[in-house]
């Protein structure tokens, strides 16, 4: 059990004389141990009870590693000719006139808290993940200095934290070897508006190892004096990213909060159940992402503990190696567990009242072919693809857009991926119309490409 002691602490006590920051320390660190019996939920719910804790907007964006099969998913085509419409079948949800992959049969029941978007264009061919993060296609040109930042970046930029012991932006993205599956770094923004990311070792890193609040008081201004002579001297603007982690790193030191977010083990286990299981360490096909539902849970706990982006890479679907029924074996195999972890989410958000401030966002980097080829199966197709939406208030249980009989070509209300960027803006309370940010030369950038707007049937 981690002891951090505060005799002198100066914040403003409650009416028993326990500190704000003691009692978040206590409840958190200490947790059941101490006989206080506070899950994180707990915690916050007594601090927004007490006025302390204001309510904000989030976003949690799930990448699937890969291209998923939009119209094995949510666009399925069953009076199309065999090869084009695959051996699965389309059923009925809880909403009239919306059909989805038979593989998900937890989402049917739920399908008045999704929106799918069948008609996203504009997607680039290759396996990149830049566009699914950054709304801008890997090539576009011309780049800022610096770089196109990533969404969760620029929110940092614009909005900051919403309080010191939880960073505006946390990554829960694992490595890849395929390099261009990763996250791209912060761009224009510099260093102070990178993610954080808890995963691997940094975890260990999150906890004073026996050290007091006035020894680590000591090392911060040691810190600060060393760091001093280089501050006149710095034209890059890297020192000032070196603050923002200090800053970070000092938070979360001082709060259990956001280790306490990524421990799973003081959740409920009923609620970790739920999200079903999956496999930390296992590449599925060596370069992509682990399929590891709980990322969903950790995210949802990190909105919580004060996070306004999450962003989580998840499993790997592109399946259109070796034989071409490789791709339907993968599909019965994931859809189910997918299935699973996204209803768990969206159930949990609603359950605990966050659904009108979490948005939640799944897709990849582009669509499958129609045809279902003999030796590759549904290969790229960057013409069209699908996005499933949830919560952020806004208006679910709806289909955005069509394609064609053969699920090939947006025929109906196409989406670009800035609009699906300009809504997720939106709902954090963001005007992408007259907010910019500053690339590393000072130049005022756009949020997203062109005159994107949020898309009016959502919003």
């Amino acid at each position: 059990m981690l002891k951090i002691f505060a005799p002198n602490s100066r914040t403003s006590p409650f009416c028993d004389g326990l500190s704000r920051r003691n009692f978040l320390r206590v409840g958190g660190l200490a947790g059941t141990a101490a006989g206080l019996g506070l899950s994180l939920p707990q915690l916050l719910a007594l601090e927004s009870r007490a006025g302390i804790r204001k309510s904000h907007k989030s976003v949690i964006l799930i990448y699937l590693v890969g291209g998923p099969p939009h119209q094995d998913m949510f666009d399925l085509k069953p009076d199309a000719p065999s090869e084009i419409s695959g051996p699965f079948r389309p059923i009925g949800t809880n909403v009239p006139g919306i059909e989805i992959c038979e593989l998900f049969p937890l989402m049917a029941k739920r399908m008045n808290k999704f929106a799918v978007i069948r008609s996203l264009v504009g997607a680039q061919g290759g396996h990149d993940a830049f566009q699914c993060y950054t709304g801008r296609k890997p090539q576009d040109a011309p780049a800022p200095s610096g770089g196109f930042a990533p969404f969760g970046s620029v929110v940092s930029a614009i909005q900051g934290p919403v309080h010191e012991q939880a960073p505006p932006f946390v990554s829960l993205c694992y490595d890849c070897t395929h390099g261009p599956y990763n996250e791209p770094g912060p761009g224009m923004l510099g260093a102070g508006q990178a993610s954080f990311r808890p995963m691997g070792p940094t975890r260990s890193d999150m906890a004073l190892q026996g050290i007091t609040l006035d020894r680590l008081a000591d090392r911060t201004r040691l810190l600060q004096s060393v760091d001093q002579f280089r501050r006149a001297a710095d034209a890059s603007g890297q020192m000032e990213g070196l603050d923002t982690f200090n800053q970070q790193a000092m938070g979360i030191l001082t709060s259990s909060m956001l280790g306490d977010a990524l421990d799973l083990s003081k959740e409920d286990p009923k609620v970790v159940a739920r999200y079903g299981t999956g496999d930390d360490v296992k590449r599925i096909d060596g370069n992509g992402a682990p399929r590891v539902p709980q990322s969903f849970l950790a995210a949802r706990r990190l909105v919580e503990a004060g996070a306004r982006v999450v962003t989580v890479n998840y499993s790997k679907w592109d399946w259109h190696g070796g034989k071409g029924n490789e791709i339907f074996r993968r599909e019965k195999e994931d859809f189910p567990i997918f299935d699973q972890a996204i209803t768990a989410l969206v159930d949990d958000l609603h359950d605990r009242g966050l659904d009108q401030d979490t948005t939640v966002l799944v897709w990849g980097e582009f669509g499958r072919t129609p045809m279902i080829s003999n030796q590759v199966g549904r290969d790229h197709w960057p013409r069209v693809a699908m996005a499933l939406m949830a919560g952020g208030g806004m208006q679910t249980g709806q289909v955005i857009g069509a394609t064609d009989r053969l699920g090939g070509e947006a025929v109906d209300r196409p989406v670009t991926f800035s609009e699906v960027f300009a809504t997720l803006y939106h709902n954090l309370g963001i005007d992408v119309v007259n907010t910019t940010v500053n690339d590393l030369q000072g130049r005022p950038q756009h949020l997203v490409e062109g005159n994107a707007k949020p898309i009016k049937e959502l919003i």
